[in-house]
């Protein structure tokens, strides 16, 4: 189900900046000199309890290898959440059908679970595990299990360790006495350290103007899909969906009676919805404090009530549909007929998109994906690129490193983690590829070919890039090529670049 799920081709749209991350970690020289790679670190646990794969495997079989370890773990957790709930061999299966379904289409801020590599999917593993301990009322489980979450991601573990407390703090009589927890938590606390000190350190001693032009940076200009929605000029559509399962999630809770380990994990429920209220009022303020609302947004308030409501409500329809088969077998069997027919569109639809040759997820925001692979390949290949030459590239040109392993200047994915870099990496996205102008659209080049050779050369002095790849269109510049297929021209810059127009390349493929 997860596999189904998640198997889009590689590398996915997160993959070259996590795994990209990882390999610098383990192989320094590896694209030795790109800005963002050589930025703090924000994920150490991840770099190195997985990481160290990249020294035994290249780029692919790495992504490959650790997705199927990330379902498998998934897979295995999710399987003990769901019999926590309801103890019937095979509603996994379902519970986790469910669950896919709701998160991948009615999410608020984009967040998800099952896909490709990175910190959060190991991170999701554990919280899983802490859940299960939460229904079966093992409360220093729970707080270890999510310590060692926050470990692997910061964020993804303490928002559940906040929404675990308020589900202790409101479970009443089932509510065991703080210092029973008092060995748990302490081991939580001290196992989320290495991952709590690193993202500590982003900010650590940054002026605060830097500090607060950072936060805007991150939230409003890059971010607000996962951090601002109401931000977003479309953000009824997101709102609202979620909203509505939100609904459902509530009818779903009235009218099946919860015993007390679901009541618990209900109680969580209810604790990261009203973390993401919190969030939403926060964003409010954008209009009026936008410096203030940027520095709290940037926790990621939405994160967990996006994975937590399709997760409550895929365990309680499992409940509903436990009790209505002891009550109304014939309903409980229409009912699971129906969520057999809704789950099932929904993996045929992300299914369907196997049978088609598409190109990775990370290369939707590129055009002429083909003719991009073939340029990418050619210099990885040919062997006349030196592995520390730095290339000016698309501003959208999220794989460049993941098939070339050289160095870039900036693009549009690769934002750093720490305060300084962000600004650094804002400042040069502008210097780059801003227009200067306000027209909506209209904000930044299409092509290095709009900018003409003159603002081309400086850049690449400016930023020591001894090579430009660019789209062809709308037109070529007048540079020295040394590479060109049907859309893409890599050019050399030197002192003497200026080429005759009737260049011809060294090297041209279709």
């Amino acid at each position: 189900m997860f596999a189904i799920q998640g198997a889009w081709p590689v590398p996915d749209v997160n993959e070259p900046y996590y795994l990209g991350k990882a390999i610098h970690f383990w192989n320094p020289n590896w694209a030795q000199g790109d800005f963002f790679l050589e930025t703090a670190d924000a994920h150490q646990v991840f770099y190195l309890t997985f990481g160290w794969l990249a020294l035994l495997l290249p780029p692919v079989a790495l992504a490959w290898f650790g997705r199927i370890l990330t379902w498998g773990l998934l897979a295995w957790a999710w399987q003990r959440l769901s019999r926590s709930v309801v103890p019937r061999r095979g509603w996994a299966i379902l519970t986790a059908a469910i669950f896919v379904a709701a998160l991948d289409r009615y999410h608020m801020a984009g967040e998800w679970v099952v896909g490709g590599v990175e910190a959060k999917g190991f991170a999701f593993v554990l919280v899983f595990l802490g859940l299960e301990a939460l229904v079966r009322n093992r409360w220093n489980r729970v707080w270890i299990l999510l310590g060692a979450a926050s470990a692997f991601h910061v964020l993804v573990g303490g928002w559940t360790v906040l929404a675990a407390g308020g589900a202790w703090l409101f479970a009443g009589r089932d509510r065991p006495p703080l210092r029973s927890m008092l060995a748990g938590l302490a081991a939580g606390g001290l196992l989320s350290l290495p991952g709590l000190i690193p993202s500590a350190r982003l900010t650590l001693g940054v002026a605060p103007a830097v500090a607060e032009s950072a936060n805007l940076i991150y939230v409003f200009a890059r971010l607000p899909h996962h951090l601002a929605p109401l931000s977003l000029p479309n953000w009824p559509d997101y709102v609202v969906r979620f909203a509505a399962l939100v609904v459902v999630l509530a009818v779903v809770y009235c009218v099946t009676p919860a015993e007390p380990g679901s009541r618990r994990l209900r109680l969580l429920v209810i604790a990261s919805l009203f973390i993401a209220a919190i969030g939403l009022g926060i964003n409010l303020l954008a209009d009026h404090r936008p410096g203030f609302a940027a520095g709290l947004l940037r926790f990621y308030w939405f994160r967990l009530s996006d994975v937590a409501v399709p997760l409550g409500l895929s365990l309680a329809i499992a409940e509903r549909l436990r009790l209505m088969d002891g009550q109304r077998p014939r309903w409980a069997l229409a009912l699971l007929a129906a969520l057999a027919v809704a789950t099932g569109l929904h993996l045929a639809d992300i299914g369907r998109y196997r049978l088609v040759r598409l190109p990775p997820r990370s290369h939707w925001h590129l055009r002429w994906t083909g003719s991009w692979q073939l340029a990418a390949e050619w210099i990885a290949n040919s062997g006349e690129i030196p592995p520390d030459a730095r290339f000016l590239t698309p501003r959208l040109s999220h794989t460049f490193k993941w098939f070339t392993a050289r160095p870039e200047v900036a693009t549009w994915k690769d934002i750093p983690q720490d305060a300084e870099s962000i600004v650094a990496w804002w400042d040069r996205l502008l210097d780059i590829y801003a227009t200067g102008s306000k027209i909506p659209g209209q904000e930044w080049y299409a092509s290095f070919g709009e900018m003409g050779e003159d603002r081309v050369r400086a850049l690449a002095r400016k930023y020591d890039a001894q090579y430009v790849l660019s789209y062809r269109r709308p037109r070529e510049l007048k540079l020295d090529v040394v590479y060109r297929n049907r859309f893409y021209v890599v050019y050399r810059v030197t002192d003497s670049d200026i080429a005759d127009e009737a260049t011809t390349a060294e090297h041209e493929q279709p």
